[in-house]
């Protein structure tokens, strides 16, 4: 049951530093105990990487019970540079406390959920936080996902793909934001691509997952434009993924996705939101899914 009201004497809620690791660690493997250990001192190792952001955590809150780390929400925090106006996103991650705190588990979301003018997004809700996120004002964004055979889907002559690098000359066709979002994403693993077609640029970000139990290799849509972009590029997207040998694709939808070749499946990878402005469906741009890893 989820307390709003003070801390009990000796719990309190406190950002992480960085000479929490350790204690930190420990309660996220007893929160997640199908993580290994380096599993998340990569994803902290990671987080101190990332820019910093004024007045925001650069790796979250802990509940502290004398000395001693029994409850940790990461953040991931974002700043996106758009023509309108900056926007910063705090992505909600690994939510984890002790049993015997549990009642005073959602004191660590709220204390994160102040800035009005930040979108926080929970892209990976276990089944038994749903209610809290509701509760707290979350609303769904992507409500299933879709797979689909882009190679399957009708291609213009015109468009070709290409693998993005800082010397193509083809990045001069993106913004400087989408230029960041492509190099970044290449840097942490994923395929980074511009599909060129009747003389416009497409970005693209894909990163590599197996799924149905690991058995079969596929790639997530971790960002582009649209979901018409997507359908618009999907053909020579899947020709140039051909020659890996991989076939499949995954994004998250609200149904099928018309010019898409493939089945949408409901209830998979709900997604949520709470802020001025929902991500659009395809962009999973700096969430803990590529930070930390699938």
């Amino acid at each position: 049951m989820a307390v709003l009201g003070a801390l009990p004497p000796g719990v309190r809620c406190r950002p992480i530093r960085e000479a929490d690791w350790e204690g930190v660690v420990d309660c996220l493997c007893r929160g997640f105990p199908e993580r290994d250990r380096s599993y998340w001192i990569q994803a902290l190792t990671r987080l101190s990487q990332r820019p910093a952001i004024a007045e925001c955590q650069q790796y979250g809150f802990a509940l502290e019970e004398a000395g001693r780390i029994v409850g940790v929400v990461l953040t991931l925090y974002t700043r996106y540079r758009r023509q309108e106006g900056d926007e910063i996103r705090c992505n909600l991650s690994s939510w984890s406390v002790d049993e015997e705190f549990r009642p005073y588990a959602i004191k660590l979301i709220t204390t994160i959920l102040k800035q009005r003018d930040v979108t926080y997004t929970n892209v990976s809700p276990a089944p038994a936080t749903l209610k809290h996120n509701l509760a707290l004002g979350f609303r769904l964004f992507s409500s299933g996902q879709f797979a689909f055979l882009p190679a399957f889907s009708s291609m213009q002559r015109s468009c070709r793909v290409l693998e993005a690098r800082p010397d193509l000359a083809e990045m001069a066709m993106l913004s400087d934001s989408e230029r960041y979002i492509l190099s970044e994403h290449a840097a942490l693993g994923c395929l980074s691509l511009i599909c060129i077609c009747d003389g416009a640029a497409f970005p693209f970000v894909l990163m590599p997952r197996r799924i149905l139990r690991g058995l079969i290799p596929s790639y997530q849509i971790v960002y582009c434009r649209s979901l018409a972009d997507l359908s618009r590029c999907a053909g020579a997207i899947g020709r140039f993924l051909w020659r890996s040998g991989i076939l499949l694709c995954v994004v998250d939808a609200k149904g099928p996705i018309a010019g898409l070749f493939g089945w949408y499946r409901p209830n998979r990878g709900l997604k949520y939101f709470k802020g001025p402005r929902p991500p659009s469906l395809g962009d999973l741009t700096f969430t803990e899914l590529v930070i930390f890893g699938p």
